[in-house]
């Protein structure tokens, strides 16, 4: 029988990639996506950034790890997590290491409220290069999935609050796809899709009062987007 030395061994880690939305310093009316990245403070990448992760454990399971070593590095505990992708290069790391990256989204409010280390700064994804390992192609991929999902799913609306507007809804969006989108085009796929449903409450201020929507959790999240065809 071939033992197995310490070289050999495989270790499992798990990684996140987090997109919240803020609005631009340059325009407070534009959103623009940002994410959480931690600096590393021990070789290998000492002082380099990197996605917020850590070693699977024996007694856990992938999602459980994914939302413990979150609390840890971030203090977020976000309410959409969902597994993205396995990323096993040979060379992606000293020593033989698979990491399991799960990818979350989180809202504005619960962004701010999270109280993280001094290690932890948020980044707009457009701007955040030369991360730790492999993990600049990981955050692309995961910004890739998310300018495609976005348009035939519910997951726009896991970046606004229970109840929101059309035209919050429409600036996710925008934000995602960086692309303006036409407002009574949009208005028109939105309600014909039955992703949303209107409620009796409106936000008041400044302008006319808008009328604030929620989340048909009747449908299925996989099919019903409404962008299909934008």
């Amino acid at each position: 029988m071939t033992q197995t030395s310490a070289q050999d061994e495989i270790r499992v880690a798990v990684s996140t990639v987090i997109f919240a939305l803020r609005r631009t310093p340059e325009d407070v009316r534009e959103w623009e996506i940002v994410m959480p990245v931690v600096k590393r403070t021990r070789d290998p990448y000492e002082g380099d950034w990197a996605l917020p992760g850590g070693w699977l454990r024996p007694d856990e399971g992938l999602a459980d790890a994914a939302a413990r070593t979150l609390r840890e590095t971030t203090g977020l505990a976000p309410s959409y997590l969902e597994q993205l992708y396995a990323f096993g290069a040979v060379d992606r790391a000293p020593g033989r290491t698979v990491s399991i990256v799960y990818w979350a989204l989180v809202r504005a409010d619960e962004a701010s409220a999270a109280v993280a280390p001094e290690n932890v700064e948020w980044f707009p994804v457009k701007r955040l290069r030369g991360l730790a390992f492999d993990h600049d192609e990981i955050v692309a991929y995961a910004s890739w999935r998310l300018q495609n999902k976005v348009g035939y799913s519910r997951i726009a609306q896991g970046f606004l609050p229970e109840l929101f507007t059309l035209a919050e809804l429409r600036e996710v969006y925008e934000a995602v796809l960086g692309k303006s989108l036409d407002p009574a085009n949009f208005r028109r796929q939105v309600e014909a899709s039955q992703a949303i449903l209107a409620t009796k409450e409106f936000r008041t201020g400044a302008h006319r009062p808008a009328r604030l929507y929620e989340t048909n959790q009747a449908l299925e999240l996989a099919d019903r987007g409404p962008l299909r065809n934008q």
